[in-house]
């Protein structure tokens, strides 16, 4: 499994050579929104969410026929089905394409008990952190990222 920081293009470019990506991170970070925004720019997309009473239901009674799908599925707060990850992986081993689903998580998906023996090889984890008021405030420039540097004298 190899993991990222969050952005647009590394969700996209993760889908492009990955059959299984998983946005992970806080609640209320933007995993959801992320994900939507990725997904609107390819097709053919089936969207699920694991908030949605009905859709965990369907999730944990049949996952085989949850996960059945054309082109990407998006599955939102993944970590409520664990008996998902068992059927994607059968899924994806059958259909190795990259890019088959992109899953988000507001627990820490790599820690649940189902996973370790489920996607590892398989998945490739986007970590999103939560924006904070000093980080959007403080936007790295050229500058003074060369500033910050230890042992740099660089003027701007």
């Amino acid at each position: 499994m190899r993991s990222r920081f969050a952005s647009r293009c590394s969700v996209a470019e993760a889908l492009d050579d990955t059959r299984v990506v998983t946005i992970n991170g806080a609640r209320q970070s933007g995993k959801s929104t992320l994900a939507q925004l990725v997904a609107s720019t390819r097709g053919p997309v089936r969207s699920l969410t694991l908030d949605d009473p009905v859709a965990l239901r369907a999730a944990e009674e049949d996952p085989v026929g949850f996960i059945e799908h054309d082109g990407l599925l998006v599955i939102d707060e993944v970590q409520r089905a664990t008996g998902l990850f068992l059927p994607i992986k059968a899924d994806v081993d059958a259909d190795p394409r990259p890019g088959r689903f992109l899953l988000t998580g507001s627990a820490q998906v790599l820690a649940l008990k189902s996973l370790p023996d489920a996607l590892p090889g398989r998945m490739e984890t986007i970590e999103l952190w939560p924006f904070s008021q000093g980080g959007a405030a403080h936007r790295p420039t050229p500058g003074r990222v060369l500033r910050e540097l230890p042992g740099h004298s660089h003027q701007t």
